[in-house]
């Protein structure tokens, strides 16, 4: 349960205009336009493309008076060498703002775009621990999957193309100043691409509730995420066109990333993302990898926090201790992985000699980002090396 410090001051940011629902795309024109910009880059990839998406949104963009350009050269968890082209577009176009359409690795790009199209320089310049403030182009962000939360989020992850770095870029800079939350663009998101961002809202939540950065509104948020997703995330998977269950997906998945915006992720997210860089694992999978072990080895450091997402998630109540709880936790996680088919790094096609011999690089990588220090139970190296040896199969 939410406990007060009241000598505490918690800082807290969000997009400042947010339209939640469904045929909320609709009103983009005018959202856009409010900015007082005139000609907007929408940054996405050539999936949507293909799906008319795109074409879609620029018409709307249009029909309020704006100049839409586009670009469609988005690849899936962003590169330095990715946004070279991006930023050509910004500036070939004259752009005035950037508008992020599509999973987590469009709204990313778009975010990195707004700060090297104002500030310059590469995003090594930007990565942790450093947290950029400074000026960036106006972010809008579409998300088209129910899991990365971008559209609310104070970060961007941009891998290094020379050294297969992770990279997390944190900072107001790159906070979207208004999201398009609109759960019918989900509807035709496969079962995999469902379950994977699916428990990847859930990573967020559940993260952000026991991080050492918590506070009591990332609290509520996580709590609320947390319980809409032990109720929908099944029923999301298993019909696609379930509207119920993927506007409750959509939404959960918003407010897990404006509470992990506003509180942090912690050892799962440290781990994952070098598993993302060298392995080409998508973050979402990527973190369902790793979340029954991570919260395994978490759990007694903080059993009050993970009994508290217990109860949110369903699967214990007031009459169980908290310790039965924080189990019960550890338990369904599992549980959930083993019945959305998650795969182990072995049954995804890892080759085992690459894995163990990358395994030092990742765990300095991890700590590296800072995530693990936010984690109820701070890892050391080797802790980190025990944990990849763990879930490889």
């Amino acid at each position: 349960m939410t406990t007060f410090d009241t000598a505490a001051v918690c800082e807290f940011a969000q997009p400042r205009d947010m339209r939640v629902g469904g045929g909320a795309l609709e009103k983009i024109g005018e959202v856009v336009a409010a900015l007082g910009v005139s000609r907007p880059l929408v940054v996405t990839d050539v999936f949507l493309v293909s799906t008319g998406l795109a074409e879609r949104v620029t018409k709307l963009l249009g029909a309020a008076g704006l100049t839409p350009a586009l670009f469609s050269g988005t690849v899936p968890d962003p590169t330095t060498e990715s946004l070279v082209d991006g930023l050509r577009a910004v500036r070939d176009g004259g752009c005035d703002a950037v508008i992020g359409l599509g999973g987590g690795s469009p709204m990313d790009t778009a975010k990195a775009l707004a700060l090297l199209a104002v500030q310059g320089g590469t995003m090594r310049d930007y990565k942790a621990p450093r947290r950029n403030t400074g000026p960036a182009l106006p972010i809008v962000a579409v998300p088209t999957t129910a899991g990365s939360g971008s559209e609310a989020t104070q970060f961007t992850i941009i891998t290094d193309s020379a050294s297969d770095e992770k990279m997390l870029c944190p900072g107001r800079s790159f906070l979207p100043v208004a999201a398009i939350v609109d759960y019918e663009l989900t509807l035709s998101m496969p079962p995999r691409l469902t379950a994977d961002t699916g428990i990847d809202a859930l990573t967020h939540a559940v993260e952000a509730y026991v991080s050492r950065k918590a506070n009591p509104l990332s609290d509520s948020l996580c709590l609320a995420a947390i319980a809409t997703i032990g109720r929908h995330l099944r029923h999301a998977v298993a019909d696609g066109f379930n509207r119920e269950a993927r506007a409750a997906m959509m939404l959960a998945a918003t407010q897990a990333g404006i509470a992990f915006s506003n509180s942090s992720v912690a050892l799962i997210h440290g781990m994952s993302r070098p598993i993302g860089a060298h392995f080409h694992v998508a973050h979402g999978l990527s973190n369902a990898m790793l979340f029954p072990a991570v919260a395994a080895y978490s759990a007694d450091a903080a059993t009050t926090r993970y009994a508290d997402c217990a109860r949110a998630f369903g699967v214990a109540s007031g009459t169980d201790s908290d310790e039965q709880a924080a189990t019960a936790l550890v338990d369904a996680i599992s549980a959930l992985c083993t019945d959305l088919e998650v795969p182990t790094p072995a049954a995804y096609g890892i080759d085992e000699a690459d894995w163990n011999r990358l395994i030092p690089t990742m765990a300095e990588q991890a700590l590296a980002s800072g995530s693990p220090a936010n984690n109820p139970r701070v890892p050391s190296a080797r802790e980190i090396e025990t944990l990849y040896a763990r879930i490889y199969r």
